[in-house]
């Protein structure tokens, strides 16, 4: 038995760092280490079972062939050349029969990190001249906001929550996904913050918090905008910094005059006397942070929404203080290194894709159609909206779909060839963290099951397959990583300290005071409240689209993150069946007790499961976790078979909580 040090690099904002226990080469126990100041020795209980995922019945462990019809189960195993040659055959007479834009690879975030996420399999396809895949399942209105209002200026660090007088989760649920951060902001309260929770539901720190507002989905906007109008109008505006740092002032408080108070509220359904509160509350406390979520921008104002919450602490001078300001994605900001410099191939002019719109592009895509489906680091036909013609199209015997996968995900049984991959204490990685501003690499430190290759194992022997390396391409993961290193202003630097086998910290330092140490990207150095670009492109930005709902289909749905799971990964591991969530008030309209079964429908599909009765949820919006795997409901379908067609304002955001649902007894 021995210990090594390893870092999770899952879809999570806190980077956590690991020892793992090791007996002959096995993963044994997996607990959190204490080089991160984040981490503090503790870790998810997602990672704690991680040896459930590794060494369960539902591992890949060698290259698989389908023999039957597709769904039906029927496999052969093959050797690795055996199925890499038939992939690279395929994939060769796709190119020359209808041209290489007929291939998509389709991926997200099964690992964040550089070396998994991008590095040889990007290249891959960029010199193969695939279609290029836009990944907006999460983070494409948030990023696109973000970066109109700031550019890539960096938010406030987690840990500097501590020093905050006013926190506010505005669509954010630490407990499920974040959940360092919850002894953080434990800590500011003990020290007299107080606690501001924007949620449909009461989550655990919503049950805690001093004031819990439960806007209705899809209303953050004009609450967003009443509060920026109540601002200006109490003379609680900071005119000074405004003056200095602000562009299109005139033009965001013109658009926020359209919103009143009592408007926002009646719209979001809340009492106004919780917003007027909050108004004074955060005009009075110093510093306050705001931490918008992802679930803020789920719907279809989500862009706009998360521009008017980010452009709360510019109105309100909340900036220059530690703890002060707010805190979205950090991953992009300091780092002087880049995975492009490693993947040494530059993007192409190819067709790009939104990956929300699967099953629209299998069918409607011609010139050319798409004939080869190539999937890693992801599961779309338990993630990709309109999951019903999305598991159609798998479906189709003139779509060839490979998937390189860690178990036998609902995507897996429906590919034609099934690669077996490592997962991540397998492999190297090498991973920057977007809510605490810290780097780790990460050495493989357990023995892959079975014949498992990582994904730059995989795309290195198809680039040599299809003749596409090139003299002097990096091709092993130590050599990329150097590659990484050696073409930043600070590589070196940040080379040495994760030599030590220490986590490595940004150039400007992991704590940066916005407008003190650290100022906007864009080209005047100025917030842009109403910048020209996100205007465009929203066809007016902060217009308020109103709710979809009917009197067909009343019922806000919307799909949280389950904090047993990232997604649907680990999902093989869930046994509890799926549930939609009600509140009292709409169960009992529909004569509908705790366990019953039901039916949830709309346009787009149907899901049978069961009801659950909770009294944290507000009338109107019932529930069903994101992430859930098809044998979990009923008829093989989940909340993803009721996500409606259309997108967020920004970014090409998929609009999952958009959907409007019926329920009924089964």
């Amino acid at each position: 038995m021995e210990q090594r040090s390893s870092a999770c690099p899952l879809d999570c904002p806190d980077l956590c760092g690991l020892t793992v226990s090791i007996d002959n080469g096995k993963v044994i126990e997996v607990t959190g280490d204490r080089r991160g100041p984040l981490t503090d020795g503790f870790i998810c209980g997602k990672v704690r079972k991680i040896t459930d995922h590794l060494y369960g019945d539902d591992r890949v462990l060698h290259p698989m062939i389908r023999t039957g019809a597709k769904g039906e189960g029927k496999w052969r195993q093959a050797t690795w050349d055996e199925a890499l040659d038939l992939v690279a055959s395929r994939i060769s007479e796709i190119r020359a029969k209808s041209g290489s834009s007929a291939i998509l690879p389709y991926h997200y975030g099964g690992s964040n990190g550089w070396l998994t996420e991008g590095a040889l399999a990007t290249r891959f396809f960029r010199r193969l001249g695939s279609s290029n895949l836009d990944r907006t399942f999460c983070a494409a209105a948030t990023t696109a906001a973000t970066r109109g209002l700031y550019g890539v200026m960096p938010g406030v660090a987690l840990e500097d929550y501590a020093h905050a007088k006013l926190i506010v989760l505005w669509g954010v649920n630490p407990s499920a996904t974040s959940i360092h951060l919850v002894p953080v902001i434990e800590r500011a309260r003990e020290a007299g913050a107080k606690l501001v929770v924007f949620d449909p539901r009461r989550t655990p720190l919503a049950r805690r918090a001093d004031l819990h507002i439960p806007v209705r989905p899809g209303a953050d906007l004009p609450v967003a905008m009443a509060i920026i109008n109540a601002l200006f109008e109490r003379g609680h505006a900071d005119r000074a910094f405004l003056a200095e740092h602000a562009a299109e002032v005139d033009e965001l408080r013109k658009r926020a005059a359209a919103w009143s108070l009592e408007a926002a509220a009646r719209e979001a359904n809340v009492d106004v006397s919780l917003l007027d509160q909050f108004v004074e509350l955060y005009a009075a406390s110093s510093p306050a942070v705001i931490r918008p979520g992802w679930g803020l921008e789920r719907n279809r104002n989500g862009g706009s929404a998360v521009a008017a919450a980010l452009a709360l602490p510019a109105v309100a001078g909340k900036f220059g203080v530690r703890g002060g300001g707010f805190t979205m994605s950090n991953g992009d900001v300091n780092w002087t290194v880049t995975p492009e410099s490693a993947i040494a191939e530059p993007p192409t002019s190819q067709r790009t894709l939104n990956m929300s719109q699967l099953g629209k592009l299998l069918v409607e895509t011609t010139d050319p159609r798409i004939e080869c489906l190539f999937v890693y680091n992801c599961n779309p036909a338990a993630t990709a909206p309109d999951q019903r013609r999305v598991i159609e199209q798998l479906r189709r015997e003139d779509l060839f779909v490979v998937v390189h996968e860690q178990v036998w995900t609902d995507t897996a049984q429906l590919a034609d060839v099934v690669l077996p991959c490592t997962a991540f204490l397998e492999h190297r990685e090498l991973r920057r963290g977007y809510g605490t501003m810290r780097m780790f690499d990460s050495p493989a430190v357990a023995t892959p099951p079975g014949e498992a290759r990582s994904n730059n194992a995989l795309f290195g022997a198809l680039l040599e397959r299809l003749g596409l390396v090139r003299p002097g391409d990096a091709m092993t993961d130590d050599e990329l990583v150097a590659k990484t290193f050696a073409e930043s202003e600070h590589g070196a630097a940040l080379k040495a300290q994760l030599d030590k086998g220490t986590i490595a910290e940004p150039p400007h330092g992991s704590h940066p005071l916005a407008f003190v140490d650290t100022f906007p990207t864009t080209p005047d150095r100025k917030v842009h409240l109403v910048p020209e670009s996100l205007d465009r492109e929203a066809s007016g930005l902060y217009v308020y689209k109103p709710d979809p709902r009917t009197d067909e289909f009343p019922l806000a749905m919307i799909s949280p993150a389950l904090s047993t799971q990232i997604s649907s990964y680990f999902g093989q591991l869930r046994t509890a069946p799926a549930a939609l969530e009600m509140s009292p008030a709409d169960a009992a309209a529909r004569k509908i007790v705790n366990g019953a079964p039901i039916r949830v429908w709309n346009a787009q599909g149907e899901v049978r499961c069961i009801a659950k009765i909770n009294a944290d949820l507000r009338e109107g919006v019932v529930l069903m976790p994101k992430g859930l795997w098809r044998k979990h409901s009923r008829n093989g379908y989940t909340s993803n078979a009721l996500i409606p067609p259309g997108l967020a304002d920004l970014g090409g955001q998929a609009a999952y909580n958009d959907a409007r649902v019926q329920v009924a007894l089964d």
